[in-house]
This record gives C-alpha cells, sequence and structure tokens, in this order.
C-alpha cells in the first residue's frame, strides 16, 4: 500500500501568478506560508519524518481549485458515455476540486433517491467533490414540478436546479419554480432554449447555414428565454443563473439585466470563446453541441463580457458521448462536447494570452464565483493560513496537443483534439490531499464514515 505524507510543502509557487511563496498544507488546510511553513516544516519532518513531503513549485502558478457548475457525469443510467468515477478522474486531471452533475441522467435526478445515490457515488470517488443538479420538473418534461424540496433536504443538499438539456419553456411553471428555490436558498440554471424556434434546427442559423442548408438555429431563440427569465427572476426576487451564453444579444441582455440589480448570474463555456460555426463547414459532428458553435462575432462578444464581469464564469458543460454516437452523419449526431480536461488551457489561450483577465480574474470565473454562487464554504477560498487547501498547481508556459485517447473521461468527443494549446495542470489538492501529480493521477482522497475527508473530520470530532 502506498505511503500518503500527512503534510505537503510547496516550495516557491506563485499564488495568482504573483510573488513565489512557500506555502504549507496540514490536515487539509493551509498551515502556514511564508518562512513560517519552512520553520513548521522542519519541526513536522522532525518529528514525523514521513509525514511529510516536499513539492517544488518553482515557476508554477497556484490558484485555487476550479468548480464547475455544470458537468454531465451521466451516471444513473448512461455509464457508457460516463460515469460519476471516471468523469471526477477527469475533473481533477483538469484541475477542479468540485463538480456539480446535471440531472440529465436515466433515471433522471428529479427525486431525492437518485441525488443521493449521485451524491454517495461522488463521495467514494475521492478524486473531486461532486455535487447532484436536481431537475426542475418531473423527467424534464417541463409539465409539473420535481421533488425540489425533498432534494434540497435530502443528504445531498441539492441547491441548484436546472432541466439542463431542455429548456424550462412554460412561464408559469418557470415562476413558480424561482418562488420554490427562493425558500431554500436555491436557484435556477436555465438552458435558454425557446423550443418553438429551434425544431429541427442543426447548427447557428447564419450564412453557413445557409449555404450548407442545415436547419438554423437562431440567436433569438436563447435570447427571448433569457429576456423573459430576468424579469421573472426581478418579479419573484429569486437567484436565476444562465447557463451556456452564447450570442452577443445575450450578453447584453444579461448586461442589461444586472443593471437593474436583478440577481441573475451567467456562464460561458470554453469551446464557445474559441470555436465559430465555420468549423461546421466540414460536417464533422464533433462540433454538434447545444447551443451551437456561433459566429466570430459572437465570440468577441462572449470574451468581452466574460472580461468585463457581465458574464459571471465558466462553465464546461462537459457532455460525454460513445463513439458511435459522434462517428455518425451530422443529422443523426449527439449534441455535445467533452470539456473537463481542456478547460484551463482553452481559457488560458482565450483570456490569459489575449491580455482579456490577469491571473486573479483567472481564478474569480473558474473558481471563487462559483463557489459563491452555490454557496460552497470550502471552494473558491483565498490562498492564506487557515483556509482549505482545495489547490490546483500549474504550468502556464507548457503546451499540449490535445489527444482524447489519453483522457481520464470514456468521452472522445473533444473538439480541441490535435489542437495546441496552452498550460496545463501539474497537481490538485483536494482537501489537502495530491489527487493528482506531476500532470497525473495520484491517489483519491479518503474519506470517514461520515463522508466527509478523513482528518477533517477527526478534527470535527476533537473540537477544532
Amino acid at each position: 500500500m502506498t505511503h500518503t505524507p500527512s503534510a505537503t510543502l510547496i516550495l516557491g509557487a506563485r499564488p495568482y501568478g504573483e510573488a513565489p511563496l512557500d506555502v504549507l498544507i496540514t490536515d487539509g488546510r493551509i498551515a502556514a506560508t511564508g518562512e513560517a511553513a519552512r520553520v513548521q516544516a522542519e519541526q513536522l519532518s522532525a518529528e514525523q519524518p514521513e509525514g511529510l513531503s516536499t513539492l517544488a513549485g518553482e515557476g508554477l502558478i497556484m490558484l485555487p481549485g476550479m468548480v464547475d457548475l455544470h458537468t454531465h457525469l451521466r451516471e444513473p443510467g448512461r455509464e457508457d458515455a460516463e460515469t460519476v468515477e471516471t468523469g471526477s478522474r477527469a475533473a481533477a486531471k483538469g484541475g477542479f476540486t468540485a463538480v456539480h452533475a446535471m440531472a440529465n441522467s436515466s433515471p433522471v435526478a428529479d427525486s431525492a433517491g437518485v441525488v443521493e445515490q449521485v451524491h454517495r457515488l461522488g463521495r467514494a470517488s475521492g478524486w473531486t467533490e461532486v455535487y447532484p443538479v436536481g431537475a426542475v420538473t418531473v423527467g424534464l418534461a417541463g409539465e409539473r414540478l420535481a421533488e425540489l424540496g425533498a432534494m434540497a433536504e435530502s443528504s445531498a443538499q441539492v441547491r441548484m436546479f436546472s432541466d439542463d438539456g431542455m429548456c424550462v419553456h412554460n412561464p408559469v411553471l418557470m415562476r413558480r419554480a424561482l418562488e420554490y428555490v427562493k425558500t431554500v436558498d436555491g436557484f435556477i440554471a436555465q438552458h435558454a432554449q425557446e423550443p418553438m424556434l429551434t425544431e429541427g434546427a442543426q447548427m447557428n442559423e447564419g450564412d453557413v447555414s445557409a449555404i450548407l442548408g442545415l436547419p438554423g438555429w437562431p440567436a433569438v431563440a436563447e435570447e427571448s428565454i433569457i429576456a423573459r427569465d430576468v424579469l421573472l427572476a426581478q418579479h419573484v426576487g429569486s437567484r436565476l443563473h444562465i447557463c451556456h451564453v452564447s450570442t452577443a444579444g445575450s450578453v447584453e441582455i444579461i448586461r442589461w439585466a444586472k443593471g437593474r440589480g436583478i440577481d441573475v448570474t451567467a456562464e460561458v463555456t470554453p469551446h464557445h470563446l474559441l470555436l465559430t460555426d465555420e468549423l461546421v463547414r466540414g460536417y464533422d459532428p464533433v462540433y454538434k453541441v447545444n447551443p451551437p458553435l456561433r459566429t466570430g462575432a459572437d465570440v468577441d462578444a462572449l470574451r468581452a463580457g466574460l472580461a468585463d464581469g457581465t458574464i459571471d464564469i465558466i462553465g464546461t458543460d462537459h457532455a460525454p458521448h460513445p463513439t458511435q454516437a459522434k462517428e455518425c452523419e451530422w443529422s443523426a449526431a449527439a449534441m455535445g462536447m467533452t470539456g473537463l480536461e481542456t478547460a484551463l488551457p482553452v481559457v488560458i489561450k482565450t483570456m490569459i494570452s489575449t491580455g482579456l483577465m490577469d491571473w486573479r480574474r483567472f481564478a474569480e470565473v473558474t473558481s471563487i464565483k462559483p463557489a459563491q454562487i452555490y454557496r460552497h464554504a470550502h471552494q473558491g477560498r483565498p490562498i492564506e493560513t487557515g483556509e482549505p487547501a482545495n489547490l490546483i498547481l500549474i504550468d502556464s508556459e507548457s503546451t499540449q496537443v490535445v489527444d482524447p485517447a489519453g483522457h481520464a473521461s470514456k468521452g472522445r468527443n473533444s473538439p480541441f483534439r490535435g489542437m495546441e494549446l496552452p498550460g496545463s495542470v501539474r497537481a490538485t489538492f483536494l482537501h489537502g490531499h495530491p489527487v493528482v501529480l506531476d500532470g497525473e493521477l495520484n491517489s483519491p482522497l479518503t474519506r470517514s464514515a461520515s463522508g466527509a475527508p478523513a482528518r477533517e473530520a477527526a478534527a470535527r470530532e476533537a473540537g477544532a
């Protein structure tokens, strides 16, 4: 059995890309920084030589572990595409210390029983924190509300509800959902797609769809739902989150809503920050996604919106599929792309390398703000003494050629395959435990019977 030291001293990494700093991690938390970290590490090493490991962090950037509010883990029911275990491994390799599993599994996560199953599977995995997302409506059918209260009161403590993959298009039902989640301090994450405007749609409606003869997906189908829902959220006084924003018009509507003080947040996917509908010209189904890839002007607006805070966070919309669901003719192919293991380099390419944001802003959109939206107490925290040690170390100077065959996810449907991207995750610490070292999976976090990290549980029992 491999011995895992109880403490780690990280030497010379640069928090948020700033000055180098030594950081000591013990008992799942940042025990000390700077000179104090070295002094305490020497004491620990003297008392228990095998209890301390030292990690060279020179040249690496230290950030809070990333938090993804939009992940498809497929289990239960679609284990051929992904499982909680494989998706968790992919998340850890990608630098995520928390992911939120969308409800469109089979059966749908529309009851306490299903969300508790996903919650247990995530706890058992130990590679990342897994939080189930509850469905808004039964079976994602958009006809009646799911067991929102029961899911909120379950052991999974669900606070995020979404029919992602389907839009809650009935305005009366959407209003009731917003009213209900307000009572549990939850929020609705809306998949903004007016179904009447997208029936049979295959790609973005525009010049390329006209040339290819593929049914178009108009921007207004997204924008009209966002406009309606921000007004409903204002009327109810509830929290609304917009999934995978993809158009310039959507950015403007969200900017307007925030200007009016409406409690709305929004996410953008890495693929919508980089890829355009021009890629569909080759009819490669790897580029088929919902919402569709848009125009270069939309990409520019999304980047600007993320940079100025109109768009709050990155959400991967990691959507793995079996090979046969993608390697087929365009019209028959499933919609979706993998994203957990490529999110960091794509955001570096589109936002850091372009000068649109610095590393502190990067931490805000990938970790701090998504953790705040969900009300997480142990994710997205400052890199300071006493804080939980959910951290990543990245090599921003490295480059990688994306090869989905080497990914931990079961899904091979990456739109970035063969693309050279900057940056890589060198280490991921989950509650102080190195689940990734030297860019490879190390070992999962061992938990107590209650599901809490073992050392953290012991500290609570001791009254710490």
